[in-house]
Protein backbone atom coordinates (compact mmCIF):
# COMPACT_ATOMS: atom_id res chain seq x y z
CA UNK A 1 0.00 0.00 0.00
CA UNK A 2 1.77 3.10 -1.23
CA UNK A 3 1.36 6.19 2.01
CA UNK A 4 0.68 9.25 0.68
CA UNK A 5 2.75 12.39 1.60
CA UNK A 6 2.09 13.91 4.94
CA UNK A 7 3.15 15.88 7.40
CA UNK A 8 5.57 14.30 10.18
CA UNK A 9 5.29 15.46 13.95
CA UNK A 10 8.82 15.95 13.88
CA UNK A 11 8.74 19.00 11.64
CA UNK A 12 6.11 21.08 14.19
CA UNK A 13 8.33 21.31 17.93
CA UNK A 14 7.89 24.33 19.70
CA UNK A 15 4.82 25.27 17.66
CA UNK A 16 1.21 24.71 18.72
CA UNK A 17 -0.63 21.53 17.46
CA UNK A 18 -4.39 21.34 17.67
CA UNK A 19 -6.32 18.32 18.31
CA UNK A 20 -9.65 18.02 16.88
CA UNK A 21 -11.59 14.96 18.51
CA UNK A 22 -8.89 15.32 21.84
CA UNK A 23 -11.65 13.42 24.23
CA UNK A 24 -11.36 10.25 22.38
CA UNK A 25 -9.60 7.04 23.95
CA UNK A 26 -6.74 7.29 21.73
CA UNK A 27 -6.16 11.22 20.99
CA UNK A 28 -6.33 11.88 24.84
CA UNK A 29 -3.54 9.61 25.10
CA UNK A 30 -1.78 10.78 22.44
CA UNK A 31 -1.95 14.14 23.82
CA UNK A 32 -0.56 13.44 26.77
CA UNK A 33 2.57 11.52 24.94
CA UNK A 34 3.07 14.57 23.29
CA UNK A 35 2.86 17.35 25.82
CA UNK A 36 5.61 14.98 27.83
CA UNK A 37 8.09 15.21 24.89
CA UNK A 38 7.52 18.87 24.66
CA UNK A 39 4.97 19.69 22.27
CA UNK A 40 2.66 22.66 22.72
CA UNK A 41 -1.23 21.51 22.46
CA UNK A 42 -4.46 22.87 22.23
CA UNK A 43 -7.96 20.60 21.49
CA UNK A 44 -11.44 20.66 21.36
CA UNK A 45 -13.98 17.78 21.49
CA UNK A 46 -18.27 17.64 21.16
CA UNK A 47 -18.61 16.99 24.96
CA UNK A 48 -16.56 17.65 28.42
CA UNK A 49 -15.56 14.29 29.53
CA UNK A 50 -13.41 12.52 32.06
CA UNK A 51 -10.12 13.02 29.14
CA UNK A 52 -11.07 16.43 28.86
CA UNK A 53 -10.89 17.35 32.03
CA UNK A 54 -8.01 15.65 32.70
CA UNK A 55 -5.96 17.08 29.72
CA UNK A 56 -7.51 20.87 30.81
CA UNK A 57 -5.92 19.66 34.30
CA UNK A 58 -2.44 18.76 32.99
CA UNK A 59 -2.40 22.95 31.20
CA UNK A 60 -4.12 21.85 27.47
CA UNK A 61 -6.32 24.39 26.67
CA UNK A 62 -9.53 22.71 25.67
CA UNK A 63 -12.67 24.21 24.06
CA UNK A 64 -16.39 22.33 23.90
CA UNK A 65 -17.96 22.29 20.92
CA UNK A 66 -15.98 22.67 17.39
CA UNK A 67 -15.67 26.10 15.77
CA UNK A 68 -12.98 27.83 13.10
CA UNK A 69 -11.64 29.73 15.78
CA UNK A 70 -10.46 26.69 17.67
CA UNK A 71 -7.64 26.59 15.20
CA UNK A 72 -6.42 30.20 15.55
CA UNK A 73 -2.62 30.06 15.69
CA UNK A 74 -2.01 26.66 15.06
CA UNK A 75 0.86 25.41 12.96
CA UNK A 76 -0.66 21.99 12.65
CA UNK A 77 -4.14 20.30 13.21
CA UNK A 78 -4.31 16.43 14.21
CA UNK A 79 -7.71 14.81 14.12
CA UNK A 80 -9.34 11.55 14.31
CA UNK A 81 -11.10 9.50 11.20
CA UNK A 82 -14.16 10.32 13.24
CA UNK A 83 -14.32 13.79 12.29
CA UNK A 84 -16.06 14.51 9.03
CA UNK A 85 -14.44 16.30 6.39
CA UNK A 86 -17.16 18.87 6.77
CA UNK A 87 -16.17 19.22 9.73
CA UNK A 88 -15.57 23.15 11.19
CA UNK A 89 -12.39 22.97 11.93
CA UNK A 90 -10.98 20.72 9.59
CA UNK A 91 -12.60 23.34 6.78
CA UNK A 92 -10.95 26.42 8.28
CA UNK A 93 -7.62 24.14 8.12
CA UNK A 94 -8.40 23.66 4.32
CA UNK A 95 -9.32 27.13 3.45
CA UNK A 96 -6.23 28.77 5.60
CA UNK A 97 -3.51 26.15 4.10
CA UNK A 98 -2.61 24.68 7.92
CA UNK A 99 -1.52 21.34 7.58
CA UNK A 100 -3.50 18.26 8.71
CA UNK A 101 -2.48 15.33 10.08
CA UNK A 102 -4.81 11.93 10.54
CA UNK A 103 -4.31 10.68 14.39
CA UNK A 104 -3.04 6.81 12.86
CA UNK A 105 -0.56 8.71 10.97
CA UNK A 106 0.71 10.25 14.14
CA UNK A 107 0.69 7.02 16.29
CA UNK A 108 2.66 5.76 13.25
CA UNK A 109 5.55 8.52 13.31
CA UNK A 110 5.84 7.63 17.41
CA UNK A 111 6.12 4.43 16.68
CA UNK A 112 9.05 4.92 13.86
CA UNK A 113 12.44 3.59 14.97
CA UNK A 114 11.78 1.37 17.58
CA UNK A 115 13.28 -2.16 17.48
CA UNK A 116 9.98 -3.88 19.27
CA UNK A 117 6.55 -2.34 17.68
CA UNK A 118 3.64 -4.34 18.67
CA UNK A 119 0.41 -3.35 17.31
CA UNK A 120 -2.30 -5.65 18.91
CA UNK A 121 -5.37 -5.89 16.27
CA UNK A 122 -8.65 -7.52 16.38
CA UNK A 123 -12.74 -6.37 16.46
CA UNK A 124 -12.85 -7.75 19.95
CA UNK A 125 -10.27 -7.57 23.13
CA UNK A 126 -7.71 -4.84 21.77
CA UNK A 127 -7.49 -2.73 24.74
CA UNK A 128 -7.86 -5.44 27.41
CA UNK A 129 -5.16 -7.61 25.69
CA UNK A 130 -3.06 -4.66 24.64
CA UNK A 131 -3.50 -3.70 28.72
CA UNK A 132 -2.55 -7.09 29.66
CA UNK A 133 0.78 -7.11 28.11
CA UNK A 134 1.61 -3.54 28.81
CA UNK A 135 1.58 -4.94 32.41
CA UNK A 136 3.53 -8.00 31.14
CA UNK A 137 6.03 -5.27 30.00
CA UNK A 138 5.80 -3.07 32.97
CA UNK A 139 6.30 -6.16 35.13
CA UNK A 140 9.70 -7.45 33.16
CA UNK A 141 11.84 -3.95 33.10
CA UNK A 142 11.30 -3.35 29.61
CA UNK A 143 10.40 0.74 29.65
CA UNK A 144 7.63 0.76 27.33
CA UNK A 145 6.36 3.52 25.57
CA UNK A 146 2.01 2.29 25.49
CA UNK A 147 -0.78 3.66 23.35
CA UNK A 148 -3.81 1.96 24.02
CA UNK A 149 -7.88 2.99 23.51
CA UNK A 150 -8.61 3.20 27.61
CA UNK A 151 -7.49 3.73 30.82
CA UNK A 152 -4.80 1.69 33.19
CA UNK A 153 -4.05 2.62 36.23
CA UNK A 154 -0.40 0.95 35.92
CA UNK A 155 0.52 3.88 33.56
CA UNK A 156 -1.84 6.59 35.00
CA UNK A 157 -4.20 6.82 31.97
CA UNK A 158 -3.92 5.47 27.93
CA UNK A 159 -0.33 6.48 26.92
CA UNK A 160 3.08 6.36 28.94
CA UNK A 161 6.54 7.63 27.31
CA UNK A 162 8.76 4.87 27.28
CA UNK A 163 12.76 4.99 27.12
CA UNK A 164 13.14 1.15 26.24
CA UNK A 165 12.79 -0.57 22.90
CA UNK A 166 9.51 -1.50 23.31
CA UNK A 167 6.57 0.34 21.83
CA UNK A 168 3.10 -1.16 22.25
CA UNK A 169 0.08 0.01 20.36
CA UNK A 170 -3.26 -0.55 19.73
CA UNK A 171 -4.14 -1.13 16.33
CA UNK A 172 -7.78 -0.32 15.71
CA UNK A 173 -9.46 -1.35 12.81
CA UNK A 174 -11.86 1.64 12.50
CA UNK A 175 -11.55 3.26 9.07
CA UNK A 176 -8.57 0.86 8.50
CA UNK A 177 -6.11 3.18 10.06
CA UNK A 178 -3.77 0.48 10.93
CA UNK A 179 -2.61 0.60 7.98
CA UNK A 180 -0.98 3.69 9.09
CA UNK A 181 1.16 1.59 11.30
CA UNK A 182 4.71 -0.60 11.13
CA UNK A 183 4.67 -2.76 13.50
CA UNK A 184 7.55 -5.50 13.98
CA UNK A 185 5.01 -7.62 15.80
CA UNK A 186 1.25 -8.40 15.13
CA UNK A 187 -1.58 -9.58 17.37
CA UNK A 188 -4.57 -10.90 15.52
CA UNK A 189 -7.52 -11.38 18.33
CA UNK A 190 -10.45 -11.87 15.73
CA UNK A 191 -12.20 -10.70 12.96
CA UNK A 192 -16.03 -10.13 12.78
CA UNK A 193 -18.91 -7.67 11.48
CA UNK A 194 -18.30 -4.12 12.89
CA UNK A 195 -18.08 -0.52 11.26
CA UNK A 196 -19.93 -1.53 8.61
CA UNK A 197 -20.77 2.19 8.05
CA UNK A 198 -16.84 2.51 6.51
CA UNK A 199 -16.23 -1.55 5.91
CA UNK A 200 -19.11 -3.05 2.57
CA UNK A 201 -19.07 -6.44 4.43
CA UNK A 202 -17.35 -8.98 6.24
CA UNK A 203 -15.11 -9.94 3.85
CA UNK A 204 -13.79 -6.37 3.38
CA UNK A 205 -12.95 -6.61 7.05
CA UNK A 206 -11.27 -9.64 6.38
CA UNK A 207 -9.02 -8.42 3.44
CA UNK A 208 -7.92 -5.46 5.45
CA UNK A 209 -6.79 -7.38 8.40
CA UNK A 210 -5.04 -8.86 5.77
CA UNK A 211 -3.69 -5.82 4.47
CA UNK A 212 -2.55 -5.12 8.13
CA UNK A 213 -0.52 -8.32 8.61
CA UNK A 214 0.89 -7.78 5.42
CA UNK A 215 2.68 -4.61 6.81
CA UNK A 216 5.07 -7.17 9.03
CA UNK A 217 8.60 -7.38 7.56
CA UNK A 218 10.06 -10.66 6.83
CA UNK A 219 11.53 -11.02 10.22
CA UNK A 220 8.28 -9.97 11.70
CA UNK A 221 6.10 -11.96 14.15
CA UNK A 222 2.07 -12.24 13.84
CA UNK A 223 0.26 -13.98 17.00
CA UNK A 224 -3.05 -14.81 16.39
CA UNK A 225 -6.36 -16.74 17.72
CA UNK A 226 -6.54 -20.33 15.95
CA UNK A 227 -9.74 -20.89 17.08
CA UNK A 228 -10.90 -17.36 14.84
CA UNK A 229 -11.68 -19.31 11.24
CA UNK A 230 -11.21 -16.02 9.67
CA UNK A 231 -8.00 -15.08 11.84
CA UNK A 232 -6.60 -18.70 10.81
CA UNK A 233 -7.07 -18.78 7.09
CA UNK A 234 -5.08 -15.77 6.68
CA UNK A 235 -1.72 -17.20 8.33
CA UNK A 236 -0.64 -19.42 5.24
CA UNK A 237 -0.45 -16.49 3.18
CA UNK A 238 1.82 -14.30 5.74
CA UNK A 239 5.87 -14.17 4.36
CA UNK A 240 7.14 -13.72 8.27
CA UNK A 241 6.88 -16.77 10.93
CA UNK A 242 3.29 -17.02 13.02
CA UNK A 243 2.41 -18.65 15.56
CA UNK A 244 -1.12 -19.79 17.68
CA UNK A 245 -3.16 -19.67 20.34
CA UNK A 246 -6.45 -20.95 21.76
CA UNK A 247 -8.55 -23.35 22.81
CA UNK A 248 -8.42 -26.06 19.81
CA UNK A 249 -5.81 -28.57 19.82
CA UNK A 250 -4.20 -27.24 16.83
CA UNK A 251 -3.19 -24.78 18.57
CA UNK A 252 0.64 -23.68 19.77
CA UNK A 253 -0.42 -22.01 22.82
CA UNK A 254 -3.48 -23.90 24.57
CA UNK A 255 -4.60 -23.49 28.24
CA UNK A 256 -3.75 -26.62 30.41
CA UNK A 257 -6.30 -27.44 33.38
CA UNK A 258 -8.17 -24.92 32.74
CA UNK A 259 -10.98 -24.31 35.56
CA UNK A 260 -13.35 -21.52 36.21
CA UNK A 261 -14.71 -20.32 39.96
CA UNK A 262 -17.85 -19.94 40.47
CA UNK A 263 -18.02 -15.95 39.29
CA UNK A 264 -15.78 -16.58 36.08
CA UNK A 265 -12.31 -16.47 37.06
CA UNK A 266 -9.91 -18.28 35.01
CA UNK A 267 -6.94 -20.23 36.26
CA UNK A 268 -4.95 -22.56 33.63
CA UNK A 269 -1.26 -23.70 32.64
CA UNK A 270 0.06 -21.82 29.90
CA UNK A 271 1.98 -24.51 27.41
CA UNK A 272 3.83 -24.39 24.26
CA UNK A 273 3.50 -27.11 22.06
CA UNK A 274 1.75 -29.13 24.82
CA UNK A 275 5.26 -28.32 26.99
CA UNK A 276 3.66 -26.36 30.18
CA UNK A 277 5.25 -22.13 30.36
CA UNK A 278 3.34 -21.06 33.33
CA UNK A 279 0.41 -21.29 35.38
CA UNK A 280 -1.95 -18.14 35.95
CA UNK A 281 -4.69 -17.14 38.02
CA UNK A 282 -7.12 -14.21 36.42
CA UNK A 283 -8.41 -11.41 38.26
CA UNK A 284 -10.81 -10.51 35.83
CA UNK A 285 -13.90 -12.86 34.59
CA UNK A 286 -15.19 -14.23 31.51
CA UNK A 287 -13.76 -16.93 29.26
CA UNK A 288 -12.67 -14.29 26.94
CA UNK A 289 -9.88 -13.11 29.18
CA UNK A 290 -8.31 -16.74 29.00
CA UNK A 291 -7.90 -16.00 24.99
CA UNK A 292 -6.73 -12.83 25.77
CA UNK A 293 -4.04 -13.92 28.56
CA UNK A 294 -2.68 -16.73 26.08
CA UNK A 295 -3.00 -13.92 23.57
CA UNK A 296 -0.52 -11.56 25.61
CA UNK A 297 1.72 -14.88 27.25
CA UNK A 298 2.36 -15.82 23.68
CA UNK A 299 3.33 -12.16 22.70
CA UNK A 300 5.79 -11.75 25.70
CA UNK A 301 7.57 -14.93 24.90
CA UNK A 302 7.94 -13.71 21.17
CA UNK A 303 9.81 -10.76 22.16
CA UNK A 304 11.75 -12.66 24.90
CA UNK A 305 10.06 -11.92 28.27
CA UNK A 306 10.41 -14.60 30.96
CA UNK A 307 7.24 -17.23 31.70
CA UNK A 308 7.09 -16.36 35.36
CA UNK A 309 7.37 -12.93 35.07
CA UNK A 310 4.57 -12.48 32.61
CA UNK A 311 2.02 -14.50 34.62
CA UNK A 312 3.03 -13.07 37.68
CA UNK A 313 1.83 -9.94 36.03
CA UNK A 314 -1.04 -11.25 34.86
CA UNK A 315 -1.84 -12.73 38.10
CA UNK A 316 -2.31 -9.08 39.01
CA UNK A 317 -3.76 -7.71 36.26
CA UNK A 318 -7.36 -6.30 37.39
CA UNK A 319 -8.37 -4.89 34.58
CA UNK A 320 -9.39 -1.56 32.47
CA UNK A 321 -11.44 1.56 33.46
CA UNK A 322 -14.78 0.96 31.50
CA UNK A 323 -14.52 -2.73 31.02
CA UNK A 324 -16.62 -4.84 33.51
CA UNK A 325 -15.59 -2.26 36.19
CA UNK A 326 -18.14 -1.92 38.98
CA UNK A 327 -18.49 1.78 39.83
CA UNK A 328 -20.27 1.39 42.95
CA UNK A 329 -22.87 0.26 44.83
CA UNK A 330 -26.17 2.74 45.48
CA UNK A 331 -29.13 0.94 48.00
CA UNK A 332 -27.45 -2.39 47.79
CA UNK A 333 -27.86 -2.19 43.99
CA UNK A 334 -24.18 -3.27 42.52
CA UNK A 335 -23.63 -0.95 39.52
CA UNK A 336 -21.55 -1.97 36.46
CA UNK A 337 -19.92 -0.47 34.04
CA UNK A 338 -17.98 -2.00 30.53
CA UNK A 339 -17.46 -0.04 26.90
CA UNK A 340 -19.16 -2.67 25.13
CA UNK A 341 -20.51 -1.34 22.40
CA UNK A 342 -21.77 -3.81 19.48
CA UNK A 343 -24.05 -6.45 20.03
CA UNK A 344 -20.84 -9.49 20.37
CA UNK A 345 -19.41 -7.26 23.00
CA UNK A 346 -22.40 -6.84 25.04
CA UNK A 347 -23.43 -10.47 25.14
CA UNK A 348 -19.74 -11.25 26.81
CA UNK A 349 -19.98 -8.53 29.05
CA UNK A 350 -23.58 -9.59 30.17
CA UNK A 351 -22.23 -13.39 30.35
CA UNK A 352 -19.89 -12.51 33.10
CA UNK A 353 -22.33 -9.85 35.15
CA UNK A 354 -24.36 -12.70 34.80
CA UNK A 355 -22.00 -15.29 37.06
CA UNK A 356 -21.36 -12.54 39.65
CA UNK A 357 -23.79 -12.91 42.55
CA UNK A 358 -27.35 -11.00 41.69
CA UNK A 359 -31.04 -10.86 42.36
CA UNK A 360 -32.13 -9.42 39.50
CA UNK A 361 -29.73 -8.21 36.31
CA UNK A 362 -30.40 -5.14 34.73
CA UNK A 363 -28.89 -4.42 31.16
CA UNK A 364 -28.86 -0.55 30.24
CA UNK A 365 -27.90 -0.53 26.35
CA UNK A 366 -26.74 3.21 24.82
CA UNK A 367 -26.85 1.77 21.21
CA UNK A 368 -24.06 3.74 19.49
CA UNK A 369 -23.78 5.20 15.99
CA UNK A 370 -26.95 4.77 13.69
CA UNK A 371 -25.05 3.32 11.01
CA UNK A 372 -24.04 0.50 13.69
CA UNK A 373 -27.85 -0.20 14.73
CA UNK A 374 -28.84 -0.50 11.52
CA UNK A 375 -26.41 -2.95 9.91
CA UNK A 376 -26.20 -5.40 13.20
CA UNK A 377 -29.94 -4.83 14.03
CA UNK A 378 -30.58 -8.24 14.11
CA UNK A 379 -27.71 -8.91 16.44
CA UNK A 380 -29.21 -6.65 18.29
CA UNK A 381 -32.60 -8.86 18.94
CA UNK A 382 -31.03 -11.56 21.56
CA UNK A 383 -27.80 -9.88 23.13
CA UNK A 384 -29.62 -8.91 26.18
CA UNK A 385 -30.62 -12.55 26.49
CA UNK A 386 -29.68 -13.71 29.99
CA UNK A 387 -30.89 -9.94 31.62
CA UNK A 388 -33.95 -10.04 33.41
CA UNK A 389 -34.36 -6.30 32.61
CA UNK A 390 -33.50 -4.40 29.56
CA UNK A 391 -33.28 -0.94 29.54
CA UNK A 392 -32.54 1.06 26.05
CA UNK A 393 -31.35 4.90 26.13
CA UNK A 394 -31.47 7.08 22.63
CA UNK A 395 -29.02 6.27 20.25
CA UNK A 396 -25.39 7.83 20.98
CA UNK A 397 -25.02 9.81 17.60
CA UNK A 398 -21.29 10.45 17.77
CA UNK A 399 -19.85 11.19 14.73
CA UNK A 400 -23.24 10.86 12.95
CA UNK A 401 -26.01 12.89 11.82
CA UNK A 402 -29.44 11.44 12.59
CA UNK A 403 -30.75 9.76 9.51
CA UNK A 404 -34.49 9.47 10.65
CA UNK A 405 -34.83 6.12 9.65
CA UNK A 406 -34.24 4.24 12.63
CA UNK A 407 -34.29 4.87 16.78
CA UNK A 408 -33.72 3.02 19.71
CA UNK A 409 -37.68 2.90 20.22
CA UNK A 410 -37.34 0.28 16.92
CA UNK A 411 -34.77 -1.78 18.61
CA UNK A 412 -37.37 -1.72 22.11
CA UNK A 413 -40.14 -3.32 19.81
CA UNK A 414 -38.44 -6.03 18.09
CA UNK A 415 -36.98 -7.35 21.70
CA UNK A 416 -40.21 -6.97 23.37
CA UNK A 417 -41.88 -9.12 20.56
CA UNK A 418 -39.21 -12.32 21.93
CA UNK A 419 -41.02 -12.07 25.24
CA UNK A 420 -38.10 -10.08 26.79
CA UNK A 421 -38.83 -7.57 29.44
CA UNK A 422 -37.56 -4.61 27.16
CA UNK A 423 -38.63 -0.55 28.08
CA UNK A 424 -37.19 2.58 26.29
CA UNK A 425 -35.67 5.19 28.78
CA UNK A 426 -34.01 8.23 26.11
CA UNK A 427 -31.99 10.36 28.72
CA UNK A 428 -30.36 9.66 31.64
CA UNK A 429 -32.61 11.11 33.98
CA UNK A 430 -35.24 8.72 32.35
CA UNK A 431 -33.04 5.81 33.03
CA UNK A 432 -32.26 6.79 36.74
CA UNK A 433 -35.62 7.10 37.71
CA UNK A 434 -36.92 3.95 35.86
CA UNK A 435 -34.00 2.24 38.29
CA UNK A 436 -34.42 3.95 41.32
CA UNK A 437 -38.21 2.96 41.18
CA UNK A 438 -38.27 -0.78 40.93
CA UNK A 439 -34.83 -2.20 41.74
CA UNK A 440 -34.06 -3.83 44.53
CA UNK A 441 -31.31 -4.20 47.36
CA UNK A 442 -29.37 -7.24 45.64
CA UNK A 443 -29.68 -6.16 42.23
CA UNK A 444 -27.17 -5.71 39.55
CA UNK A 445 -26.95 -3.17 36.97
CA UNK A 446 -24.79 -2.90 34.02
CA UNK A 447 -24.67 0.03 31.77
CA UNK A 448 -23.33 -0.53 28.23
CA UNK A 449 -21.28 1.33 25.29
CA UNK A 450 -18.60 3.06 24.11
CA UNK A 451 -20.49 6.94 24.40
CA UNK A 452 -21.26 8.54 27.09
CA UNK A 453 -23.26 6.16 29.20
CA UNK A 454 -20.60 5.58 31.64
CA UNK A 455 -22.00 9.04 32.85
CA UNK A 456 -25.10 7.90 34.12
CA UNK A 457 -22.90 5.41 36.41
CA UNK A 458 -21.77 9.00 37.42
CA UNK A 459 -24.85 10.69 37.97
CA UNK A 460 -26.41 7.88 39.76
CA UNK A 461 -23.86 7.72 42.53
CA UNK A 462 -23.48 11.43 42.81
CA UNK A 463 -27.37 12.10 43.27
CA UNK A 464 -27.10 8.99 46.27
CA UNK A 465 -24.59 11.13 47.83
CA UNK A 466 -26.60 14.49 47.78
Amino acid sequence: MQIPKVPHIRGFRGQRIHMIGIGGSSMSGLAEMLQAQGYRLSGSDNTESYATRKLREKGIPIAIGHDAANIAGAALVVYTAAIAIDNAERVACERQGIPTLERAYLLGQLMEGYPCAIGVSGVHGKTTTSSMLAQILLEAGRDPAISIGGSLDAIGGGMRVGHGDVFLAEACEFNASFLRLRPTVAVLLNIDEDHLDFYRDIDHITETFAEFLALLPPDGTCVACGDDERALGLLPGLHCQWLTYGLGAHNRWQPLELAYDQTGHAAFTAALDSRPMARVELQVPGSFQTLNALAALATAHAVGIDMDIAARALGGFVGVHRRFELTGVVQGVRLYHDYGHNPTEMRYALSVAAMQPHNRLWAVMQPHTYSRVKRLFESYIHCCDVADEILITDIYAAREKDPGDIHSAMLVERIAATGQNVHYTPTFDDTEAYLRARWQPGDLVLTMGCGNINLLNDQIAEREEQ
